[in-house]
Order: C-alpha cells, then sequence, then structure tokens
C-alpha cells in the first residue's frame, strides 16, 4: 500500500488516475494527458470544461500528467503540486491555478498557489521540495508512453485516443457513441 503519513496516522495517497473532476458516478471519464507549461493544454482546457458543463451527468475527467521535459522545466514539478494539492482534496483549485500561471511555476509560487486554495499544512512544501509524489508523475509519464502519446495534449476514453480536432463537436460524438452503446446493452 502506498501511504502518506499525518499526524502518526498513515493515509493511503490519492493517485493521479484517481482524481477526478465531476461526477464520480458518470459513465464516462474523459482523460487527458497534459502538461501545465503547455499553451495547447490551456487552450484545450476550455473544451473540457464545456464537456462538463455540457453533459454534467455523462462524463467526469482525469488529468494526467504528461510533462515535455526537454521544453518545459517546470512543468514536472507543477505535476507534483497538483497531485500534493491532490491529497488534500484540492487537485480542481490547484489544476485551474497552474493552467492560469502556465510561465509563473517555480517552487515559491507554487506553494503561493496552495495556500490561495486552502491549503495550510507544513507537509504540502515538504512534499514538493522532497519530490514526495514525483514517482505518480512518472507513473502518468509511463502509461502516457505505452498508450503511443506522440503529442499533447492527448484525450481518451477507455483507453482509446480520441481522433480529429479538439473541439466540442467532435469530442460530443465519442462521449455520445460510448453512452449510446450503453443504452443499447441495457
Amino acid at each position: 500500500m502506498n501511504a502518506r503519513t499525518v499526524n502518526n496516522r498513515d493515509i493511503p495517497i490519492i493517485l493521479s488516475k484517481e482524481m477526478l473532476i465531476g461526477d464520480p458516478k458518470a459513465p464516462v471519464t474523459l482523460v487527458e494527458f497534459g502538461d501545465y507549461e503547455s499553451k495547447s493544454t490551456l487552450q484545450a482546457h476550455q473544451v473540457v470544461l464545456d464537456l462538463l458543463e455540457k453533459y454534467p451527468d455523462k462524463i467526469n475527467f482525469n488529468f494526467r500528467h504528461y510533462p515535455l521535459l526537454q521544453i518545459h522545466q517546470r512543468a514536472y514539478k507543477a505535476a507534483e503540486a497538483a497531485i500534493a494539492a491532490g491529497q488534500e482534496g484540492k487537485f480542481p483549485e490547484m489544476h485551474e491555478l497552474l493552467l492560469k500561471n502556465r510561465t509563473n511555476l517555480g517552487v515559491i509560487s507554487l506553494t503561493s498557489y496552495a495556500r490561495q486554495i486552502g491549503i495550510k499544512s507544513k507537509q504540502f512544501l515538504d512534499s514538493l521540495v522532497g519530490g514526495r509524489y514525483g514517482w505518480q508523475v512518472h507513473g502518468d509519464m509511463a502509461e502516457g508512453k505505452r498508450l503511443g502519446i506522440k503529442q499533447i495534449p492527448a484525450f481518451f476514453i477507455r483507453d482509446k485516443q480520441l481522433d480529429g480536432d479538439i473541439s466540442v463537436e467532435n469530442f460530443s460524438k465519442h462521449i455520445l457513441s460510448v453512452t449510446d452503446k450503453k443504452k443499447a446493452h441495457r
């Protein structure tokens, strides 16, 4: 079991693949592999928000970390910060701040963002400096490689990469095809 210790108690670590935005009981999970420094990841985010608003009972969203290490040196630490915030139940808030501040992702900024969203524990900074959640970022990157990601952002439903442009119209077709299949099997 992977765990972290808080107040001398072992608490299970929430994995990035378990951090969902939206209704956890929705039949479809839209998975995105992205990079917090990437302009295209930021641009795709509005499509995700629109989809969550359009299909609140059909989809939820899972962001997986795929920092482009050769060109985005701060994206890796930002991904760790997002995972650390997720341990406090604050992943969605941190995710939004990281995307909006994609050009300002130094450790001091990351800890400032944590305070802005209400994380007060000293453990956040210790986790960030100590790289406590780096293994989760590596795990996401390995999963992305296994899935054959060539560029980011990359979107998936049930391990199948969505083709075509990143738009509400295109992704709606994929979402509805999955939910319509589920209805047909009832």
